[in-house]
């Protein structure tokens, strides 16, 4: 293994990532991408392929619909690195880590799942998602300019006897709150007046990563009960965690728990980098993660891969010399 490949993660975006169009360059150019599209509508009978092409965006952001589509175009950066740089995940980076639904992109890039599982329970998961709560019940909001600790006060705060935490720590400065809808509202108002920079509503249909999602973890347990998992390589940082985990059966258990569970995503980065990461490499649709990096340290950097024009100049940056550890 070369000491650039020590300092190197791959990263998979989550939900907000995408847009109609995402992938198409990639499938325009790479055969191999296709295939991967094509699969992944014969998982789930379904034309998701044309849906991420031609829209409406209304419809490829429901969620049982953006989680499938976003780990399909992660799948297809992999594939096209496989194929065109015939390259194994496992010599090119020290973990794979995923924001949310981004976990189960990184698993089957790490051969974990198949694609067509994770294409299947990346379906399920968007659906229980969204039965868990009625419309308009749960919300999430971003608090800017606090921290965790200062987000998680605020919402135990105005919590009462109804739910409200922080379900996402992106970034410094960077936290959403999940919960009900009323008291996410009261979260906003407190924010403002505990120095937030800004506080505002997020445009989601359901309140993700909160104790609201119970009914969608049962439900994951019941989907992840009988799939096939083999242990991932280069080893998974898991959102719930923070850490590494490997072991197929505890991944199974961690997966679950991240339906209820926060993001650590701060924290997760933060390992990467304490074990010799340098770089975040996100593979799949826009540059979240990658403009990320430097905001949770500025010793860390970003590269986003989506286009050809990026696979090639990844590619050709993987060939340049290294030395050997």
């Amino acid at each position: 293994m070369t000491q650039a490949s020590q300092t190197r993660a791959f990263v998979f975006p989550g939900q907000g990532s995408q847009a109609v169009g995402m992938g198409q360059a990639l499938a325009e150019t790479f055969g191999v991408a296709r295939e991967v599209y094509e699969e992944v509508d014969d998982a789930l009978s379904q034309p998701l392929w044309r849906l991420m092409r031609e829209g409406p965006l209304e419809t490829l952001t429901l969620t049982e619909n953006a989680q499938p589509a976003l780990m399909a175009v992660s799948m297809a950066v992999v594939r096209v690195l496989e194929r065109e740089g015939g390259i194994r995940l496992a010599d090119t980076a020290r973990f794979v880590a995923g924001h949310s639904l981004g976990e189960y992109s990184a698993l089957a890039a790490a051969g974990t799942f198949s694609l067509a599982d994770t294409a299947r329970l990346l379906k399920a998961r968007g659906q229980a998602m969204q039965r868990a709560v009625p419309v308009g019940q749960g919300a999430m909001a971003a608090l800017l300019g606090l921290d965790v600790d200062a987000a998680q006060a605020i919402a135990a705060e105005v919590a009462g006897d109804r739910v409200c935490t922080a379900a996402n720590d992106n970034a410094p400065g960077q936290v959403v709150v999940s919960g009900h809808t009323e008291a996410v509202k009261l979260a906003v108002e407190v924010a403002a007046d505990r120095g937030a920079k800004r506080a505002v509503m997020l445009p989601v249909s359901a309140p993700f990563h909160c104790a609201l999602m119970a009914p969608a973890a049962e439900a994951m347990r019941e989907a992840l009960a009988d799939v096939s998992m083999a242990a991932p390589s280069p080893a998974l940082v898991a959102n719930v965690l923070a850490s590494t985990v490997t072991d197929p059966e505890e991944i199974r258990t961690r997966l679950i728990e991240q339906v209820t569970g926060a993001v650590r995503w701060r924290e997760s980065v933060l390992f990467m980098k304490d074990n010799g990461v340098e770089t975040l490499v996100e593979l799949g649709a826009g540059k979240v993660l990658s403009g990320l990096a430097k905001r949770i340290d500025r010793g860390l950097s970003g590269v986003a891969i989506e286009t050809p024009v990026q696979v090639e100049a990844f590619l050709k940056d993987l060939q340049a010399p290294a030395r050997e550890v």
